[in-house]
Parts: structure tokens; C-alpha cells; sequence
């Protein structure tokens, strides 16, 4: 490979000042929509004693699985010694912290009492796996930002493999960490099942390539940086894979609980009876997705089109988003069986009503909530790559022939 110049990021226009602009708005308006739900109560959001993970969460979530698997460059170019990733693997590291940043602060200000976050960080319960991230997402940010510092500093980089080792095997921790909260979750029918973690990690993969071929595209193309067509054939090859390994591992989550005498209800009420649950899994989740994305991605043709690219990744981040609010909200709108076997008269848990009647509406301060943790997201990245150099100056492909 050729030698690699890296830049700031040069565009300083009003296009750029204008998107830093409504990026800021979006976090604006975030944060005043938290204020506004703290000071008045959960009651002016959709969530109730049956929901209490709303669209934040799923915002939150799909963050914090993002951030994991935005490392995937950086990853692959310092633990699997391909040196066609390495350019890039900068940005990647850089992404894999604002996108985790984004998503705590979204979980941080939907707590109801932000303000109590001092007992979250000094008492731990280590039977919860709540406890277990508070360590696995400090550790992470700190982790990879050593990492950076031994790619972007001459001196440190001998030891550049060794803290990418670490950096990958952490990351697999916190996203098994993160789907267990779930797989751990034996309360509710729609959870407790073991294959949560692998799961979660196959979907940071996907949603975290997706999203940094979206950023990664946009910036080279905004400062006319040259991007030759052999990295994003590369990328885009590693999209589909791990599209094609999500959907494998989506049809044994679906099969498994079908299986299972445990589990047979909840899959007949994502599959059939969950009214806007239903046409999320096929439409979102399953149809738009992944299957339109491996289709493009796939193709001789249109695999190479840049413009058909965007689109399967963007493709992939709705499936995302989808597949997150069925597993969250969808999750825990299934009623609850607490007596088996048992007719209920009546009770206070929602236990025997049916979880397609009990709709959850997301009223306006949870969706500003979560698209303000995800622009500030997208602000800390377009301004780390303009202040710091994390972009290459190009990358033709005569350059990136290794």
C-alpha cells in the first residue's frame, strides 16, 4: 500500500456550518424535551407501567450496538492484518465512541431522575447486567481511545495490534452484554432466551457498517476527497455478509421460538396477531431490511453504483431501527402470563390483554429525545474529523493496493 496522508476535514462553508446547525437544533430540542419530561413526569410520554422502554431506548439501543460494530474497520485492519482497512480505520474509532456517546446520553436523560446518576456509579448490584455495562461502556471509550492514539501517533503504533485485540474482544463483551440484558430478562416471555447476545452482536455488525458507509461516503464526497471504487467494493461486499448472517441468525431467533412450547405465543404475535409488531417485523425488519439490501449489495450491477449503495445502507439502518422496536416495545406489549393455566378476573399487570389492543403511541419528546442523541452523535463526529485527522487525503485505488 502506498503511503497514506491524513487531513482535517477541509469543507468550512455555510453548507457545512448549516448542517452543524440543524444538528445542534436537534440536540437543542433534545434536551429541552428531557427537561420537559423531567420536570412534568413520565405521564406526558406514551410509556406506561407496562412500557417503560420507549422509542428512546430503542434509539439508545440501536446507538450503542452501532457504536460497537462501527469499530468493524478498525478491527479487521489492526487484528485480521488487512492493510486495505487500515486508512480508514481512524474514522472507525472515532465512530465507535460518539455513536456510544450519543446513546448513553439518551439513556441518561430518560432515567426520569438524570440527577440520581451518582447512585448508578457508585452502587453496584452485580447480579444485574446493568451493573456489568456501566464498566463495559467506560471501558470501551477509554479502550478505544488509547487505540486511536496508538494509530495516529508514530511513536505508539508497534503497540497498535495489541490494543486492537483488546478493543475487539471488549467490544464483543459489551454487545453480549447489552443483548443478555435481554437473553437474562426471564420475566417476560418475549426475552429469556440465549440467543439474545450472539444475536446483538451479529446486529452491530450490520448497523455499525452501515452507518460508518454512510459517513464515510458523505465526507469524502463533501471535500472531493478521491475514493476509489476498490475499498467500497470491499465494504460493501463485508455490508452484504453481514446482512446475509443477520438475516440467517433472524429466520433461528424466529424457528427457535416457534420450537418452543415457552416461547410459541410471542412468535405467533410477531408473526400474526401484533397488528403494527407484525407489519414491522415482515415490512421493516425482514423485507426493507434485509432482503431489498442483499439484493443490491449482491448485484453486479448496482453492487457498484454509489447512489444504490446509500441506499441499502440506509435500507439497513430503518431494518435496524425496526427490528429494535419489536424486540423493545413489541417485547414487552406481549402480555404477561404471571398464572399459567389461570383465568384472570382481573388485575393491574396487563396480564391476558392483548398486547396489539395495548397500543404505545411515542408522543414528541421521546422522538426528540431520540434524534437528539442521535445527531449528537453525527455533530461530535463531523467535528472530530474537522479538528483532528482522521480522514485520509485520498484514497485512489493504485493507493490502496495491498
Amino acid at each position: 500500500m502506498s503511503e497514506i496522508h491524513y487531513r482535517e476535514w477541509g469543507i468550512a462553508s455555510p453548507r457545512y456550518w448549516g448542517l452543524l446547525a440543524v444538528l445542534s437544533a436537534f440536540v437543542v430540542a433534545g434536551g429541552c424535551a428531557a427537561l420537559y419530561m423531567e420536570r412534568q413526569g413520565h405521564w406526558v410520554t406514551g410509556m406506561n407501567n407496562q412500557i417503560v422502554w420507549g422509542i428512546p431506548h430503542v434509539f439508545a439501543i440501536f446507538l450503542i450496538v452501532a457504536a460497537s460494530g462501527a469499530l468493524n474497520v478498525a478491527s479487521v485492519s489492526s487484528v485480521f492484518r488487512q492493510g486495505l482497512y487500515q486508512p480508514l480505520a481512524r474514522l472507525s474509532g472515532l465512530m465507535a465512541i460518539t455513536l456510544l456517546v450519543g446513546g448513553l446520553v439518551i439513556l441518561v436523560l430518560d432515567l426520569g431522575r438524570p440527577d440520581r446518576l451518582t447512585v448508578a456509579l457508585t452502587t453496584f448490584n452485580f447480579k444485574s447486567v446493568f451493573a456489568w455495562n456501566l464498566f463495559l461502556y467506560i471501558g470501551f471509550i477509554a479502550i478505544v481511545a488509547v487505540y486511536m492514539f496508538t494509530l495516529m501517533e508514530r511513536k505508539a503504533m508497534a503497540y497498535a495490534q495489541g490494543v486492537g485485540i483488546l478493543a475487539f474482544v471488549w467490544r464483543l463483551a459489551l454487545t453480549t452484554a447489552t443483548g443478555s440484558i435481554f437473553g437474562f430478562l426471564v420475566a417476560r416471555q418475549a426475552y429469556a432466551a440465549a440467543l439474545m447476545a450472539p444475536l446483538f452482536i451479529v446486529m452491530s455488525f450490520a448497523y455499525g457498517l452501515a452507518l460508518y458507509l454512510l459517513i464515510m461516503l458523505f465526507t469524502f464526497a463533501a471535500d472531493a476527497r478521491p475514493l476509489g471504487d476498490a475499498v467500497l467494493r470491499r465494504l460493501k461486499n463485508l455490508l452484504g455478509v453481514f446482512v446475509a448472517v443477520l438475516f440467517y441468525f433472524t429466520l433461528v431467533y424466529q424457528l427457535t421460538y416457534l420450537y418452543s412450547a415457552e416461547h410459541l405465543a410471542f412468535a405467533a404475535f410477531v408473526l400474526r396477531d401484533g397488528g403494527l409488531y407484525t407489519w414491522l417485523f415482515w415490512a421493516g425488519w425482514l423485507l426493507l431490511g434485509m432482503l431489498v439490501p442483499m439484493g443490491i449489495l449482491f448485484h453486479p450491477a448496482r453492487g457498484m453504483q454509489r447512489g444504490a449503495v446509500i441506499l441499502a445502507a440506509g435500507l439497513v439502518l430503518l431494518g435496524g431501527l425496526c427490528a429494535l422496536y419489536v424486540i423493545v416495545v413489541g417485547g414487552q406489549a406481549f402480555p404477561l402470563e404471571m398464572f399459567p393455566d389461570h383465568t384472570i378476573i382481573a388485575s393491574g399487570y396487563h396480564d391476558g390483554v392483548d398486547g396489539a389492543a395495548r397500543a404505545y403511541t411515542p408522543t414528541l419528546p421521546e422522538w426528540l429525545l431520540g434524534m437528539g442523541g442521535f445527531a449528537l452523535a453525527l455533530l461530535c463526529t463531523l467535528v472530530g474529523v474537522r479538528v483532528l485527522r482522521f480522514l485520509p487525503v485520498a484514497l485512489p485505488d493504485e493507493d490502496t493496493r495491498s
